[in-house]
């Protein structure tokens, strides 16, 4: 990963921090993104040591709003006119229907329009790469049906098994499979990794009316007992993703989605359907026409 360049979203702490830790330790320059100055200054010192180097720096951007997401794309730019790897990675879990300062359910907003916006407003740089690569992650339990009516939690947000977290993180799936196809041929490919789960600071903090209405009579004991005990170990869960953006196995793959083993796996029925595909790519599009255009 030498003269390499890296932008990880949500990386100042849990999961990402650990992605940009493994990167960095393979001589990569690492931008990290996170919405606080202070843990963004925080992590940029302890990679900075730990890596042996100092071509790591915090960038703070709020990447569930288009305007924030502007921004950062505008200080990328600014800073190198090649990217060679993004890591869109990161999450929210809020426990009811949030919208954004652009008026989108918050979660849609950072597992889906936030990588898909993003990738589209650094295309100049990642093709310049040459090859480039973007690593999408998902998370929680994807796979699930997408609701073409309910894609921003318009009509349930909760359910008894239904979350739209998870409903989101499938959804990132969907229009990864879309941005692989629309990226074809240009020298950027786009994957989606699952890091398994991890006891990362946004779980330590998350409610339990977040969790499935099924799930909330144990998920005090899985957040308070299980997790602490067996998924501390966030280097583990960031394994995947760095293997994807740092591997040499893996050059020239796109439109393939990798498991926490770092095993090639087949796509969910639901992100095979064009239907369910398209509906989310004309979502994203008509969210975010000012930044993309409609077209990669």
């Amino acid at each position: 990963m030498q003269e390499k360049t890296v932008v990880i979203t949500g990386s100042t702490g849990g999961i990402g921090k650990e992605i940009a830790r493994g990167l960095a330790m393979r001589g990569a320059s690492v931008v990290l993104v996170g919405l606080d100055p202070v843990e963004g200054r925080q992590a940029m010192t302890e990679l900075r040591r730990d890596a042996g180097h100092d071509r790591i720096e915090a960038l703070v951007a709020d990447v569930t709003t288009l305007d924030g997401l502007a921004k950062l794309a505008s200080q990328i730019a600014e800073r190198t006119d090649q990217l060679d790897v993004l890591v869109n990675n990161v999450g929210v879990n809020p426990p009811a229907r949030q919208l954004t300062a652009d008026g989108v359910e918050k979660t849609f907003a950072a597992h889906v329009l936030a990588p898909f916006t993003l990738t589209h407003l650094l295309l100049p740089q990642l093709r310049q790469a040459g090859s480039a690569r973007i690593v999408n992650v998902t998370g929680g339990i994807p796979g699930g049906p997408i609701e073409r009516d309910n894609l921003q939690a318009e009509k349930r947000f909760m359910g008894w098994t239904f979350s739209q977290y998870n409903h989101t993180k499938t959804m990132t799936m969907a229009m990864t499979h879309r941005l692989a196809t629309e990226l074809s041929g240009t020298g950027v490919c786009v994957n989606v990794v699952y890091p398994g789960h991890g006891y990362t600071p946004m779980n330590r903090s998350t409610s339990i009316k977040a969790f499935p209405k099924l799930y909330r009579p144990i998920a005090p004991l899985v957040l308070k007992v299980i997790a602490p005990l067996f998924l501390a170990d966030l280097a583990r869960s960031a394994r995947p993703s760095v293997y994807l953006a740092s591997s040499p196995e893996v050059e020239g793959i796109t439109g393939a989605y990798f498991d926490s083993s770092c095993r090639h796996r087949p796509w969910p029925a639901s992100v095979l359907d064009p239907r369910n595909r398209n509906a989310v790519w004309d979502l994203c599009t008509s969210l975010s026409p000012q930044s993309v255009g409609g077209k990669a």
